[in-house]
């Protein structure tokens, strides 16, 4: 991967990592506020915000995730067990973002929201655990891509003491 790609993906990184915290602390008190002045229960208040901070706090964890990866890329020691752990950690989190969505799902559905808004959020929450699997995948292609490494290693030492 090239200098530019991973400079790329760090700004936008960056830039993700800054609106997050930037929702976290200035926009998730004023929905508190709007919430509370439309006369929300406090009960589904309070859970609605508890999802939409997890839901950045899941976010915001995927891309330090992909951070560290991108570091782990720029060293060239991304082919390593030491991958494995950020990529689970990004598994978790999207997968913990899926159940998140499918919660807000069960939070709107008794209320005077239109089903099919709920049938909406329902697919968002699938496809979200769509992505967590696409990332298990892409785990087990590194999985092999790693064991194929090792033996690479393997047999060019094999072949050092033969020549």
């Amino acid at each position: 991967m090239g200098k530019m790609t991973v400079l790329a993906l760090r700004v936008v990184i960056a830039m993700v990592l800054a609106g997050s915290l930037f929702v976290q602390m200035r926009m998730v008190p004023l929905l508190s506020t709007d919430l509370q002045e439309a006369g929300a229960p406090d009960a589904a208040r309070v859970a609605f915000l508890v999802i939409v901070v997890l839901g950045i706090a899941c976010v915001q964890v995927t891309a330090a995730c992909v951070w560290r990866l991108l570091t782990m890329v720029r060293r060239g020691t991304v082919f390593s067990q030491g991958a494995f752990r950020y990529i689970d950690v990004i598994f978790a989190a999207i997968s913990a973002a899926s159940a998140l969505v499918f919660g807000l799902a069960v939070l709107l559905a008794p209320g005077d929201v239109a089903p099919g808004v709920v049938l909406l959020v329902c697919g968002a929450a699938l496809m979200v655990a769509g992505v967590a699997l696409i990332v298990l995948v892409l785990r087990k292609l590194l999985a092999q891509a790693v064991a194929r490494d090792a033996e690479a290693t393997y047999l060019r030492t094999e072949l050092d003491e033969v020549i």
